[in-house]
């Protein structure tokens, strides 16, 4: 089964940290439920920055392409609200396998 990934780089205030991934952590529960996986990743030496990498099997259903229910609708809203996203926050990157499957 192919792999379809997202990597969104976010900017948070400091402020915002702890809303931000307890709300980061009802979005995994919520993905989990569709069969998709998030991390998400911290620099090391850039506080507040941070590596959101969602994982999926089907492009279409992926996160940044699936239709959401009312929650997930409102946790994608509010991670807007507390965190600068970079451009290409949406992009989907398709897998190149690299053994025979």
């Amino acid at each position: 089964m192919p792999v379809v990934l997202s990597v969104s780089r976010a900017a948070v205030p400091p402020e915002h940290v702890a809303e931000y991934l307890a709300t980061l952590r009802a979005l995994s529960r919520a993905l989990r439920g569709r069969g998709q996986r998030l991390w998400v990743f911290r620099h090391p030496s850039a506080p507040g920055t941070y590596l959101e990498c969602s994982e999926g099997g089907d492009a279409r259903l992926h996160r940044v392409n699936a239709p959401k229910d009312g929650a997930e609708s409102a946790l994608e809203a509010r991670l807007r609200a507390l965190a600068r996203y970079e451009p290409d926050a949406r992009v989907l990157w398709d897998e190149v396998p690299l053994e025979d499957r």
